[in-house]
């Protein structure tokens, strides 16, 4: 099995052209099976707030069912480099909010660095995380947790005025000291400006081919999670239409007294039926 990836391993990536791979996991057996497949990152992301729990959004994710999650994952991939997706208000409350609760993604869980989302108004919480001895990777363009800020869940930095407002968000955060900037929602464009203006990793969530790594939802490659499937998806796989086929054959196997056959049954010891009967016989 491939060793854990290092920031150091990241940044060489980086200036060697070679694309790394991430994938949003909430839990531990998908975890297990992705880090099987040779993924390099997993993102414990708080779109499991849909995914999951089927909430509208993000937002209601607490600190508590994050940390939960990122145990389970941590246990199904212990060689994979795992980054504990902050909630919404869990940093944005204050300085001291941002350390506190990375550091419990640290302690608790045991991941191997943390993401908040926000431009340039969050280099504050990026470099005291930083300071605190933490890694951190920053979340610009389109942020779910403030989606409303944006009208919706829209595309950033489509406009040169727009992509120049990305890029400095990017250059400032990069600058308190993220080790990495995720982009989502922009044009291809503006994700090969700022992954050229940066020294450190881009990684991209539907900000084109230019970034240094790709991510998306693990059950949206796969096909699990049928209510909305982003532009920027490729489905590898339609796993939510297999199961619904396995489960629906499953019903009818059921009633039709198919299933469970003979050779799903255990049997009794040779002889123990005949005693069985005997012992009735005698009770009654």
């Amino acid at each position: 099995m491939a060793k854990k990836k290092t920031v150091l391993d990241f940044l060489k990536m980086k200036e060697s052209g070679e694309k790394f791979s991430k994938l949003a996991v909430y839990d531990f057996t998908s975890a297990m099976l992705v880090e099987q497949a040779g993924l390099e990152m997993i993102l414990v992301g708080d779109s499991m707030g849909n995914v999951i729990y089927g909430y509208d959004g993000t937002v209601p994710m607490t600190m508590d069912q994050m940390i939960y999650h990122s145990q389970a994952v941590r246990r199904g991939a212990p060689n994979t480099f795992i980054v504990g997706d902050l909630p919404f208000l869990s940093y944005q409350t204050s300085i001291e909010d941002a350390v506190r609760n990375a550091g419990r993604f640290y302690k608790e869980a045991g991941v191997d660095a943390v993401k908040l989302e926000g431009g340039r108004q969050m280099a504050p919480q990026v470099r005291a995380i930083a300071d605190a001895g933490m890694l951190v990777m920053a979340h610009i363009g389109l942020t779910p947790q403030s989606a409303a800020q944006l009208g919706g869940f829209k595309v950033q930095g489509n406009t040169a005025e727009a992509a120049i407002r990305v890029l400095s968000d990017a250059r400032a955060l990069e600058e308190a000291g993220a080790f990495m900037v995720l982009l989502e929602g922009v044009p291809a464009e503006t994700g090969k400006l700022v992954t050229e203006k940066l020294k450190v990793p881009t990684i991209s969530v539907g900000a084109g081919p230019h970034c240094d790594g790709q991510a998306v939802l693990l059950s949206d490659l796969i096909g699990m999670y049928p209510v909305f499937t982003p532009k920027f998806v490729k489905r590898y796989a339609t796993i939510g239409d297999q199961v619904v086929e396995a489960v629906s054959e499953y019903v009818a196997e059921i009633k039709s007294g198919v299933f469970p056959g003979p050779e799903h049954c255990y049997k009794m010891k040779e002889g123990e039926m005949a005693r069985l009967d005997e012992m009735l016989t005698a009770g009654n």
